[in-house]
Protein backbone atom coordinates (compact mmCIF):
# COMPACT_ATOMS: atom_id res chain seq x y z
CA UNK A 1 0.00 0.00 0.00
CA UNK A 2 1.31 3.43 -0.86
CA UNK A 3 1.44 6.32 1.61
CA UNK A 4 -1.78 7.92 0.40
CA UNK A 5 -3.68 4.67 0.80
CA UNK A 6 -2.39 4.29 4.39
CA UNK A 7 -3.43 7.82 5.28
CA UNK A 8 -6.88 7.40 3.76
CA UNK A 9 -7.33 4.03 5.45
CA UNK A 10 -6.41 5.52 8.82
CA UNK A 11 -8.77 8.44 8.22
CA UNK A 12 -11.61 6.07 7.40
CA UNK A 13 -11.11 4.16 10.64
CA UNK A 14 -11.01 7.35 12.71
CA UNK A 15 -14.16 8.78 11.15
CA UNK A 16 -16.09 5.53 11.32
CA UNK A 17 -15.04 5.10 14.96
CA UNK A 18 -15.97 8.69 15.81
CA UNK A 19 -19.29 8.50 14.02
CA UNK A 20 -20.38 5.19 15.55
CA UNK A 21 -18.83 5.78 18.95
CA UNK A 22 -17.00 2.71 20.20
CA UNK A 23 -14.25 0.19 19.74
CA UNK A 24 -16.62 -2.16 17.96
CA UNK A 25 -17.32 0.50 15.34
CA UNK A 26 -13.63 1.10 14.96
CA UNK A 27 -13.08 -2.57 14.31
CA UNK A 28 -15.87 -2.51 11.75
CA UNK A 29 -14.24 0.44 10.07
CA UNK A 30 -10.91 -1.38 9.96
CA UNK A 31 -12.62 -4.41 8.51
CA UNK A 32 -14.28 -2.26 5.87
CA UNK A 33 -10.98 -1.46 4.27
CA UNK A 34 -9.66 -5.00 4.26
CA UNK A 35 -10.07 -7.29 1.32
CA UNK A 36 -8.25 -9.18 -1.34
CA UNK A 37 -8.58 -8.17 -4.97
CA UNK A 38 -6.22 -6.33 -7.28
CA UNK A 39 -6.29 -2.63 -6.61
CA UNK A 40 -7.82 -3.12 -3.15
CA UNK A 41 -5.95 -1.10 -0.55
CA UNK A 42 -5.77 -2.80 2.87
CA UNK A 43 -5.23 -0.80 6.04
CA UNK A 44 -2.25 -2.13 8.00
CA UNK A 45 -2.50 -2.98 11.67
CA UNK A 46 -0.06 -0.17 12.47
CA UNK A 47 -2.17 2.42 10.67
CA UNK A 48 -5.33 1.21 12.40
CA UNK A 49 -3.68 1.32 15.83
CA UNK A 50 -2.28 4.78 15.15
CA UNK A 51 -5.67 6.09 14.03
CA UNK A 52 -7.92 4.57 16.68
CA UNK A 53 -8.62 6.68 19.78
CA UNK A 54 -7.57 5.28 23.19
CA UNK A 55 -10.57 4.08 25.20
CA UNK A 56 -11.31 6.22 28.24
CA UNK A 57 -10.94 3.21 30.52
CA UNK A 58 -7.37 2.73 29.37
CA UNK A 59 -6.23 6.23 30.32
CA UNK A 60 -4.30 6.35 33.63
CA UNK A 61 -4.71 9.74 35.32
CA UNK A 62 -1.51 11.54 36.16
CA UNK A 63 -1.14 12.10 39.92
CA UNK A 64 -1.64 15.71 40.93
CA UNK A 65 1.80 15.79 42.46
CA UNK A 66 3.29 14.99 39.09
CA UNK A 67 1.77 18.03 37.43
CA UNK A 68 4.15 20.95 37.73
CA UNK A 69 2.67 24.16 36.36
CA UNK A 70 4.99 27.04 35.69
CA UNK A 71 3.07 29.47 37.87
CA UNK A 72 0.40 29.60 40.47
CA UNK A 73 -1.95 31.21 38.01
CA UNK A 74 -1.86 28.07 35.95
CA UNK A 75 -3.78 26.07 38.54
CA UNK A 76 -5.24 28.47 41.15
CA UNK A 77 -8.06 30.82 40.14
CA UNK A 78 -7.30 34.45 40.82
CA UNK A 79 -10.85 35.44 41.68
CA UNK A 80 -13.76 34.03 43.59
CA UNK A 81 -15.80 33.85 40.40
CA UNK A 82 -13.43 31.28 39.07
CA UNK A 83 -14.32 28.77 41.76
CA UNK A 84 -17.93 29.62 42.52
CA UNK A 85 -20.32 27.12 40.86
CA UNK A 86 -23.00 28.70 38.68
CA UNK A 87 -25.80 26.22 39.45
CA UNK A 88 -27.57 25.16 42.63
CA UNK A 89 -26.65 21.54 41.99
CA UNK A 90 -22.96 22.25 42.46
CA UNK A 91 -21.23 22.29 45.87
CA UNK A 92 -21.20 25.89 47.19
CA UNK A 93 -18.49 26.75 49.71
CA UNK A 94 -19.78 28.49 52.86
CA UNK A 95 -16.79 30.71 53.35
CA UNK A 96 -13.69 31.80 51.61
CA UNK A 97 -11.67 29.58 53.88
CA UNK A 98 -13.50 26.51 52.62
CA UNK A 99 -12.75 27.37 49.07
CA UNK A 100 -9.00 27.04 49.57
CA UNK A 101 -7.59 24.83 52.37
CA UNK A 102 -5.31 26.43 55.00
CA UNK A 103 -3.31 25.14 58.00
CA UNK A 104 -5.94 26.39 60.46
CA UNK A 105 -8.90 24.81 58.69
CA UNK A 106 -7.40 21.38 58.00
CA UNK A 107 -4.62 19.22 59.42
CA UNK A 108 -3.57 18.46 55.85
CA UNK A 109 -0.45 20.25 54.64
CA UNK A 110 -1.00 23.37 52.61
CA UNK A 111 -0.67 22.53 48.90
CA UNK A 112 2.17 24.29 47.21
CA UNK A 113 1.70 26.38 44.13
CA UNK A 114 3.20 23.51 42.11
CA UNK A 115 0.30 21.16 42.96
CA UNK A 116 -2.61 20.96 40.49
CA UNK A 117 -5.98 21.69 42.04
CA UNK A 118 -8.94 20.32 40.02
CA UNK A 119 -11.66 22.89 39.49
CA UNK A 120 -14.44 20.66 38.13
CA UNK A 121 -16.19 17.76 39.81
CA UNK A 122 -16.73 14.42 38.09
CA UNK A 123 -20.40 15.28 37.84
CA UNK A 124 -19.70 18.25 35.62
CA UNK A 125 -17.33 16.49 33.24
CA UNK A 126 -18.69 15.21 29.92
CA UNK A 127 -17.35 13.47 26.87
CA UNK A 128 -16.47 15.43 23.76
CA UNK A 129 -19.08 15.14 21.04
CA UNK A 130 -17.88 13.61 17.80
CA UNK A 131 -19.35 14.53 14.41
CA UNK A 132 -21.79 12.04 12.92
CA UNK A 133 -20.35 10.30 9.87
CA UNK A 134 -23.12 9.58 7.37
CA UNK A 135 -23.27 6.41 5.32
CA UNK A 136 -22.65 8.49 2.21
CA UNK A 137 -19.47 9.91 3.75
CA UNK A 138 -18.32 6.44 4.77
CA UNK A 139 -18.91 5.19 1.22
CA UNK A 140 -16.86 8.03 -0.19
CA UNK A 141 -13.99 7.46 2.23
CA UNK A 142 -14.03 3.77 1.36
CA UNK A 143 -13.99 4.59 -2.34
CA UNK A 144 -11.07 6.98 -1.84
CA UNK A 145 -9.08 4.26 -0.11
CA UNK A 146 -9.78 1.83 -2.92
CA UNK A 147 -8.93 4.42 -5.54
CA UNK A 148 -5.61 5.22 -3.88
CA UNK A 149 -4.57 1.59 -4.18
CA UNK A 150 -5.41 1.22 -7.88
CA UNK A 151 -3.12 1.57 -10.85
CA UNK A 152 -4.03 3.91 -13.70
CA UNK A 153 -5.06 0.93 -15.82
CA UNK A 154 -7.28 -0.46 -13.09
CA UNK A 155 -8.99 2.90 -12.68
CA UNK A 156 -9.70 3.11 -16.40
CA UNK A 157 -10.97 -0.47 -16.60
CA UNK A 158 -13.39 0.29 -13.75
CA UNK A 159 -15.20 2.75 -16.05
CA UNK A 160 -16.44 0.11 -18.52
CA UNK A 161 -19.83 -1.62 -18.70
CA UNK A 162 -20.12 -4.26 -21.43
CA UNK A 163 -22.67 -6.69 -22.77
CA UNK A 164 -21.49 -10.30 -22.96
CA UNK A 165 -23.84 -12.31 -25.15
CA UNK A 166 -25.59 -15.56 -24.35
CA UNK A 167 -27.43 -17.19 -21.43
CA UNK A 168 -24.35 -18.89 -19.95
CA UNK A 169 -23.19 -16.91 -16.91
CA UNK A 170 -19.78 -18.60 -17.02
CA UNK A 171 -18.78 -16.57 -20.08
CA UNK A 172 -19.82 -13.34 -18.39
CA UNK A 173 -18.02 -14.28 -15.18
CA UNK A 174 -14.85 -14.96 -17.11
CA UNK A 175 -15.07 -11.63 -18.93
CA UNK A 176 -15.61 -9.75 -15.68
CA UNK A 177 -12.73 -11.48 -13.94
CA UNK A 178 -10.35 -10.93 -16.85
CA UNK A 179 -11.09 -7.23 -17.33
CA UNK A 180 -11.93 -5.71 -13.94
CA UNK A 181 -14.83 -3.66 -15.30
CA UNK A 182 -17.63 -1.93 -13.38
CA UNK A 183 -20.44 -4.13 -14.59
CA UNK A 184 -22.40 -5.75 -17.37
CA UNK A 185 -25.41 -4.86 -19.49
CA UNK A 186 -27.94 -7.65 -19.89
CA UNK A 187 -30.02 -7.92 -23.03
CA UNK A 188 -32.64 -10.38 -24.20
CA UNK A 189 -30.11 -13.00 -25.26
CA UNK A 190 -28.88 -13.27 -21.66
CA UNK A 191 -32.32 -13.90 -20.20
CA UNK A 192 -34.40 -15.80 -22.78
CA UNK A 193 -36.20 -17.83 -20.11
CA UNK A 194 -38.55 -16.85 -17.37
CA UNK A 195 -37.99 -15.27 -14.00
CA UNK A 196 -36.29 -18.34 -12.54
CA UNK A 197 -33.71 -18.51 -15.34
CA UNK A 198 -32.97 -14.81 -15.03
CA UNK A 199 -32.54 -14.99 -11.25
CA UNK A 200 -30.27 -18.03 -11.60
CA UNK A 201 -28.15 -16.19 -14.17
CA UNK A 202 -27.59 -13.12 -12.00
CA UNK A 203 -27.04 -15.22 -8.87
CA UNK A 204 -24.33 -17.17 -10.70
CA UNK A 205 -22.68 -13.88 -11.62
CA UNK A 206 -22.70 -12.66 -8.05
CA UNK A 207 -21.52 -15.91 -6.54
CA UNK A 208 -18.76 -16.59 -9.02
CA UNK A 209 -17.22 -13.21 -9.78
CA UNK A 210 -14.77 -11.36 -7.51
CA UNK A 211 -16.32 -8.07 -6.51
CA UNK A 212 -19.86 -9.15 -7.34
CA UNK A 213 -21.20 -9.34 -3.82
CA UNK A 214 -18.74 -11.41 -1.82
CA UNK A 215 -16.01 -10.22 0.52
CA UNK A 216 -14.44 -7.81 -1.96
CA UNK A 217 -16.42 -4.81 -0.74
CA UNK A 218 -17.61 -3.64 -4.18
CA UNK A 219 -20.63 -4.87 -6.08
CA UNK A 220 -20.68 -5.53 -9.81
CA UNK A 221 -23.34 -3.44 -11.54
CA UNK A 222 -25.84 -5.61 -13.41
CA UNK A 223 -27.80 -3.31 -15.70
CA UNK A 224 -30.77 -3.79 -17.97
CA UNK A 225 -32.86 -1.36 -19.99
CA UNK A 226 -36.33 -2.29 -18.87
CA UNK A 227 -38.68 0.49 -19.93
CA UNK A 228 -41.59 -1.80 -20.62
CA UNK A 229 -43.52 -1.96 -23.87
CA UNK A 230 -41.29 -2.10 -26.92
CA UNK A 231 -38.13 -1.98 -24.77
CA UNK A 232 -38.50 -4.90 -22.38
CA UNK A 233 -35.95 -7.70 -21.93
CA UNK A 234 -37.83 -9.76 -19.35
CA UNK A 235 -40.75 -11.91 -20.43
CA UNK A 236 -42.49 -11.36 -17.12
CA UNK A 237 -42.65 -7.60 -17.64
CA UNK A 238 -46.23 -7.18 -18.76
CA UNK A 239 -46.75 -3.94 -16.86
CA UNK A 240 -47.93 -0.76 -18.57
CA UNK A 241 -45.35 1.27 -20.47
CA UNK A 242 -45.01 4.92 -21.47
CA UNK A 243 -47.19 4.34 -24.52
CA UNK A 244 -50.27 4.22 -22.27
CA UNK A 245 -48.96 5.77 -19.06
CA UNK A 246 -48.60 9.20 -20.66
CA UNK A 247 -52.39 9.45 -20.92
CA UNK A 248 -53.22 7.97 -17.52
CA UNK A 249 -53.05 9.53 -14.03
CA UNK A 250 -49.58 9.83 -12.52
CA UNK A 251 -50.49 7.15 -9.98
CA UNK A 252 -50.57 4.62 -12.82
CA UNK A 253 -46.90 5.35 -13.55
CA UNK A 254 -46.06 4.83 -9.89
CA UNK A 255 -47.84 1.46 -9.84
CA UNK A 256 -46.29 0.23 -13.08
CA UNK A 257 -42.73 1.15 -12.14
CA UNK A 258 -43.09 -0.16 -8.60
CA UNK A 259 -44.06 -3.54 -9.97
CA UNK A 260 -41.34 -3.40 -12.61
CA UNK A 261 -38.73 -2.50 -9.99
CA UNK A 262 -39.85 -5.39 -7.79
CA UNK A 263 -39.41 -7.75 -10.74
CA UNK A 264 -35.93 -6.41 -11.43
CA UNK A 265 -34.97 -6.72 -7.79
CA UNK A 266 -36.27 -10.29 -7.63
CA UNK A 267 -34.29 -11.27 -10.71
CA UNK A 268 -31.00 -9.78 -9.47
CA UNK A 269 -30.75 -6.55 -11.43
CA UNK A 270 -29.10 -3.56 -9.79
CA UNK A 271 -29.44 -0.83 -12.44
CA UNK A 272 -32.45 -0.06 -14.61
CA UNK A 273 -31.64 2.06 -17.63
CA UNK A 274 -35.34 2.47 -18.07
CA UNK A 275 -36.69 5.92 -17.21
CA UNK A 276 -37.13 7.89 -20.43
CA UNK A 277 -37.03 11.61 -19.63
CA UNK A 278 -37.28 12.75 -23.25
CA UNK A 279 -40.20 14.99 -24.18
CA UNK A 280 -42.12 15.10 -27.44
CA UNK A 281 -45.68 15.63 -28.55
CA UNK A 282 -44.91 14.53 -32.12
CA UNK A 283 -46.31 11.06 -32.83
CA UNK A 284 -43.87 10.67 -35.73
CA UNK A 285 -40.85 11.12 -33.45
CA UNK A 286 -38.49 8.19 -32.95
CA UNK A 287 -38.89 8.49 -29.20
CA UNK A 288 -42.64 9.29 -28.96
CA UNK A 289 -43.84 5.81 -27.98
CA UNK A 290 -41.23 5.64 -25.21
CA UNK A 291 -41.63 9.15 -23.75
CA UNK A 292 -43.58 9.47 -20.50
CA UNK A 293 -45.07 12.84 -21.41
CA UNK A 294 -45.92 15.07 -24.34
CA UNK A 295 -44.87 18.29 -22.61
CA UNK A 296 -42.47 19.33 -19.88
CA UNK A 297 -45.07 19.32 -17.12
CA UNK A 298 -46.68 15.93 -17.77
CA UNK A 299 -43.32 14.28 -18.46
CA UNK A 300 -41.78 15.70 -15.28
CA UNK A 301 -44.54 14.32 -13.06
CA UNK A 302 -44.28 10.82 -14.52
CA UNK A 303 -40.47 10.73 -14.60
CA UNK A 304 -40.37 11.68 -10.92
CA UNK A 305 -43.01 9.05 -10.13
CA UNK A 306 -41.05 6.35 -11.98
CA UNK A 307 -37.82 7.16 -10.16
CA UNK A 308 -39.49 7.31 -6.75
CA UNK A 309 -41.12 3.94 -7.42
CA UNK A 310 -37.75 2.34 -8.15
CA UNK A 311 -35.99 3.68 -5.05
CA UNK A 312 -34.75 0.91 -2.77
CA UNK A 313 -35.15 -1.77 -5.45
CA UNK A 314 -32.78 -0.75 -8.26
CA UNK A 315 -30.65 2.24 -9.21
CA UNK A 316 -32.59 4.48 -11.61
CA UNK A 317 -31.19 5.87 -14.85
CA UNK A 318 -32.62 8.87 -16.69
CA UNK A 319 -32.19 8.97 -20.46
CA UNK A 320 -31.34 10.34 -23.04
CA UNK A 321 -29.81 13.59 -21.78
CA UNK A 322 -30.16 16.37 -22.91
CA UNK A 323 -33.30 15.05 -24.59
CA UNK A 324 -34.16 13.13 -27.75
CA UNK A 325 -37.44 14.91 -28.35
CA UNK A 326 -35.97 18.06 -29.91
CA UNK A 327 -33.44 16.14 -32.01
CA UNK A 328 -35.17 14.21 -34.77
CA UNK A 329 -33.73 10.96 -36.08
CA UNK A 330 -32.67 7.60 -34.65
CA UNK A 331 -29.40 7.79 -32.73
CA UNK A 332 -28.79 4.08 -33.32
CA UNK A 333 -27.81 4.83 -36.89
CA UNK A 334 -27.24 8.59 -37.04
CA UNK A 335 -26.36 11.59 -34.91
CA UNK A 336 -29.64 13.51 -34.50
CA UNK A 337 -29.07 17.27 -34.53
CA UNK A 338 -31.04 20.33 -33.49
CA UNK A 339 -30.34 24.06 -33.33
CA UNK A 340 -32.73 24.53 -30.40
CA UNK A 341 -31.59 27.53 -28.29
CA UNK A 342 -30.31 26.71 -24.82
CA UNK A 343 -32.97 28.84 -23.12
CA UNK A 344 -35.68 26.95 -24.96
CA UNK A 345 -34.10 23.68 -23.90
CA UNK A 346 -34.12 24.86 -20.28
CA UNK A 347 -37.85 25.53 -20.49
CA UNK A 348 -39.01 22.56 -22.57
CA UNK A 349 -36.57 19.65 -22.25
CA UNK A 350 -34.67 20.10 -19.00
CA UNK A 351 -37.59 19.87 -16.50
CA UNK A 352 -38.12 16.08 -16.66
CA UNK A 353 -34.42 15.48 -16.05
CA UNK A 354 -34.43 17.94 -13.17
CA UNK A 355 -37.50 16.23 -11.71
CA UNK A 356 -35.88 12.81 -11.98
CA UNK A 357 -32.69 14.06 -10.33
CA UNK A 358 -34.67 15.62 -7.49
CA UNK A 359 -36.53 12.32 -7.06
CA UNK A 360 -33.21 10.53 -6.48
CA UNK A 361 -32.02 9.09 -9.81
CA UNK A 362 -28.55 7.64 -9.34
CA UNK A 363 -27.48 7.67 -12.99
CA UNK A 364 -28.04 9.80 -16.09
CA UNK A 365 -27.41 8.46 -19.58
CA UNK A 366 -26.06 10.82 -22.24
CA UNK A 367 -27.47 10.55 -25.73
CA UNK A 368 -25.53 10.82 -28.97
CA UNK A 369 -27.39 14.03 -29.77
CA UNK A 370 -26.05 17.33 -31.10
CA UNK A 371 -27.49 20.60 -29.82
CA UNK A 372 -25.51 22.95 -32.00
CA UNK A 373 -26.36 26.01 -29.90
CA UNK A 374 -24.29 24.47 -27.09
CA UNK A 375 -21.65 22.28 -28.74
CA UNK A 376 -20.88 20.83 -32.16
CA UNK A 377 -20.05 17.48 -30.54
CA UNK A 378 -22.68 14.96 -29.46
CA UNK A 379 -23.74 15.45 -25.84
CA UNK A 380 -22.16 12.11 -24.95
CA UNK A 381 -18.76 13.57 -25.91
CA UNK A 382 -19.46 17.15 -24.80
CA UNK A 383 -17.89 18.75 -21.72
CA UNK A 384 -20.30 21.73 -21.86
CA UNK A 385 -23.30 19.41 -21.60
CA UNK A 386 -21.79 17.52 -18.68
CA UNK A 387 -21.14 20.84 -16.95
CA UNK A 388 -24.76 21.87 -17.49
CA UNK A 389 -25.98 18.60 -15.97
CA UNK A 390 -23.87 19.01 -12.86
CA UNK A 391 -23.78 22.79 -12.44
CA UNK A 392 -27.32 23.75 -13.49
CA UNK A 393 -29.30 20.62 -12.64
CA UNK A 394 -27.20 19.73 -9.59
CA UNK A 395 -26.59 16.10 -10.53
CA UNK A 396 -23.94 14.42 -8.36
CA UNK A 397 -24.37 10.81 -9.44
CA UNK A 398 -22.93 8.63 -12.20
CA UNK A 399 -22.96 9.76 -15.83
CA UNK A 400 -23.08 6.93 -18.37
CA UNK A 401 -22.88 7.06 -22.15
CA UNK A 402 -25.41 5.50 -24.41
CA UNK A 403 -23.92 2.55 -26.28
CA UNK A 404 -20.71 3.97 -27.76
CA UNK A 405 -20.83 1.53 -30.66
CA UNK A 406 -23.83 3.49 -31.93
CA UNK A 407 -21.50 6.39 -32.70
CA UNK A 408 -19.40 4.12 -34.87
CA UNK A 409 -22.55 2.96 -36.67
CA UNK A 410 -23.67 6.54 -37.33
CA UNK A 411 -21.59 6.79 -40.50
CA UNK A 412 -20.00 10.05 -39.33
CA UNK A 413 -16.24 9.76 -40.03
CA UNK A 414 -15.33 11.80 -36.94
CA UNK A 415 -16.78 9.07 -34.73
CA UNK A 416 -15.49 6.00 -36.52
CA UNK A 417 -12.52 5.49 -34.20
CA UNK A 418 -13.44 3.44 -31.13
CA UNK A 419 -10.40 4.48 -29.13
CA UNK A 420 -10.85 8.18 -29.87
CA UNK A 421 -14.50 7.95 -28.82
CA UNK A 422 -13.55 6.33 -25.49
CA UNK A 423 -10.95 9.00 -24.72
CA UNK A 424 -13.37 11.78 -25.67
CA UNK A 425 -16.17 10.24 -23.58
CA UNK A 426 -14.04 10.17 -20.44
CA UNK A 427 -12.69 13.64 -21.14
CA UNK A 428 -16.23 14.97 -21.47
CA UNK A 429 -17.06 13.78 -17.97
CA UNK A 430 -18.66 10.35 -18.30
CA UNK A 431 -18.12 7.92 -15.45
CA UNK A 432 -19.17 4.74 -17.29
CA UNK A 433 -18.62 3.85 -20.94
CA UNK A 434 -21.34 1.52 -22.21
CA UNK A 435 -20.88 -1.07 -24.98
CA UNK A 436 -23.68 -3.39 -26.10
CA UNK A 437 -21.28 -6.10 -27.22
CA UNK A 438 -17.93 -7.38 -26.07
CA UNK A 439 -14.96 -5.15 -26.86
CA UNK A 440 -11.21 -5.50 -26.35
CA UNK A 441 -11.07 -3.83 -22.94
CA UNK A 442 -7.29 -4.22 -22.41
CA UNK A 443 -6.58 -2.51 -25.74
CA UNK A 444 -8.94 0.36 -24.97
CA UNK A 445 -7.55 0.71 -21.45
CA UNK A 446 -3.99 0.86 -22.78
CA UNK A 447 -4.94 3.54 -25.30
CA UNK A 448 -6.70 5.66 -22.69
CA UNK A 449 -3.76 5.26 -20.30
CA UNK A 450 -1.46 6.37 -23.10
CA UNK A 451 -3.56 9.49 -23.58
CA UNK A 452 -3.29 10.25 -19.86
CA UNK A 453 0.47 9.82 -19.83
CA UNK A 454 0.80 11.95 -22.95
CA UNK A 455 -1.14 14.78 -21.30
CA UNK A 456 -4.13 14.48 -23.65
CA UNK A 457 -6.48 13.42 -20.85
CA UNK A 458 -6.12 14.72 -17.27
CA UNK A 459 -5.45 12.01 -14.69
CA UNK A 460 -7.78 13.90 -12.34
CA UNK A 461 -10.65 13.35 -14.77
CA UNK A 462 -10.10 9.59 -14.64
CA UNK A 463 -9.91 9.70 -10.84
CA UNK A 464 -13.16 11.65 -10.55
CA UNK A 465 -14.99 9.19 -12.78
CA UNK A 466 -13.58 6.14 -11.03
CA UNK A 467 -14.41 7.56 -7.60
CA UNK A 468 -18.08 8.13 -8.47
CA UNK A 469 -18.36 4.63 -9.91
CA UNK A 470 -16.66 3.08 -6.89
CA UNK A 471 -19.04 4.91 -4.56
CA UNK A 472 -22.05 3.50 -6.42
CA UNK A 473 -20.58 0.00 -6.36
CA UNK A 474 -19.87 0.32 -2.63
CA UNK A 475 -23.48 1.31 -2.02
CA UNK A 476 -24.60 -1.73 -4.00
CA UNK A 477 -22.32 -4.06 -2.03
CA UNK A 478 -23.66 -2.81 1.29
CA UNK A 479 -27.21 -3.42 0.07
CA UNK A 480 -26.24 -6.94 -0.95
CA UNK A 481 -24.47 -7.54 2.37
CA UNK A 482 -26.75 -6.02 5.03
CA UNK A 483 -24.91 -7.73 7.90
CA UNK A 484 -21.70 -5.93 6.95
CA UNK A 485 -23.61 -2.68 6.56
CA UNK A 486 -24.96 -2.91 10.10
Amino acid sequence: MNGRARVLAAGLVVLVTAGLGGCGAGAAGAAAVSGGSAGHATASADSVRAAAPTPASAVTPTPASAVTPTSASAVIPTSASAVTPTSSSAVTPTSTSSARPTASSSPAPTPSTSTATPTASAATRHRAEFPVVTQEQQNRLYAEVRLAGMTLEQKIASLFMVHVGGPDPAATRAYLAANGIAGVLLLGDNVPGGTDQTAAYTEALRAGTPGSGGSDGLGTLVAIDEEGGIVARLQADTYPSAETLKTEPVAATTDAFRQRAALLDATGMSVNIGVVADVTGDPSSFIYERALGTDAGSASERVAAAVEAEQGAVFSTLKHFPGHGAASGDSHSSVPTTDLPLDTWRAEDAPPFAAGIDAGAELVMFGHLVYSSVDAAPASLSRPWHDILRDELGFEGVAVTDDLLMLEASGVPAYADRTANAIAAIGAGNDILLYNTTVDVPQLVASVAGAVRAGQLPAETVDEAALRTLELRRELWLEQNPVAAS
